[in-house]
């Protein structure tokens, strides 16, 4: 270790007045004949009185705390200062956290305490912000909303109104170029109805037309947009996964919506409903057991850890 890399070792406890005698002499006569070490101090003294004009200062809550003493502990300890200088600030720091400290040294302390807690938590707070980016809403997310609100200004009105899912499906025959197909579990296993389908129409998707097919569920609209895969191909948003399908859900414009794709369709579902919308779901799978589908919709992560966690 060279002779600056000692220094930059002692900077902050310089800073703190924490150097004592030969160690205080040899430190600022190095600084007098290294620009860059006196430089390297000097912008360390303006983040620390930026700190202390940054007032009030406030104590870290305990999951902070917490988090912050694991990533020190995992931190590189390539530059670390002597166990005796280490020593001293120890003292000083718990000094300063039971008010037996001079009021000077003890801001000081408080101020490189604030300090290091604002980067910690920078890096928390950007690590978190990294596992949880999604990507932007898909092209098809986006239309299926902008159907949806507009079917609610009455822009959109049904050209088939029919609670019967085999005349809808048979309504759309021979005018979109794939099959739809409507589930008639509800109607057929007698069980008591969840939602309540309204009717349907065209909608235009990248020059051809896709199916639009509204449902209510407690009150509350549920938007269905159906095209081919080869069409639009589910993207963007948080992944989710259940029953061994991969789902995409987007928030756009207070909306949640969740794209997915099987057996050569791609659909949309758009909805005001709680979580993530996946009430919504039992449009197309209440013949499934619907507690079990919905519980089983979980981000991608979570999945993976369930699965690893099985074995």
């Amino acid at each position: 270790m060279n002779q600056c890399d000692g220094i930059i070792t002692r900077i902050a406890f310089y800073l703190d007045d924490e150097l004592r005698n030969g160690e205080l002499a040899g430190f600022e006569e190095h600084l007098n004949s290294c620009t860059q070490c006196a430089d390297l101090v000097a912008n360390e003294r303006r983040v620390l009185e930026t700190v202390r004009r940054s007032s009030p200062l406030y104590s870290a809550p305990p999951e902070l705390r917490a988090r912050a003493e694991e990533i020190l502990l995992r931190a590189s300890a390539s530059n670390s200062a002597p166990i005796e200088l280490r020593r001293r600030v120890q003292e000083s720091v718990w000094r300063a956290a039971h008010g037996t400290l001079h009021p000077q040294p003890r801001r000081r302390a408080v101020a490189l305490i604030a300090a290091i807690a604002v980067v910690v938590f920078a890096v928390v707070w950007y690590a978190a912000q990294r596992e949880r980016h999604v990507s932007p809403p898909s092209e098809f997310a986006l239309m299926a909303v902008d159907t949806h609100l507009r079917h609610l200004r009455g822009q959109l009105p049904f050209e088939i109104a029919s609670r019967s899912p085999e005349a809808i499906s048979g309504w759309f025959a021979g005018k979109v170029p794939f099959s739809v197909k409507l589930p008639t579990y509800q109607e057929s296993s007698g069980q008591d109805k969840l939602y309540r389908l309204e009717g349907a129409r065209l909608v235009g998707f990248k020059n051809d037309y896709a199916a639009y097919v509204a449902y209510q569920m407690s009150e509350r609209p549920i938007s269905l947009v159906v095209t081919s895969d080869t069409v639009a191909i589910p993207s963007g948003g948080e992944g989710i996964i259940s029953k061994g399908l991969n789902f995409h859900y987007d928030s756009i414009d207070g909306l949640k919506v969740i794209t997915w794709s099987d057996k050569g369709l791609t659909y949309a579902l758009v909805s005001d409903l709680e979580e993530r919308g996946e009430q919504s779901c039992v449009v197309c799978h209440a013949g499934t057991r619907d507690r079990d589908f919905i519980e089983g919709f979980k981000p991608v992560a979570a999945a993976k850890k369930d699965r690893a966690n099985a074995f």
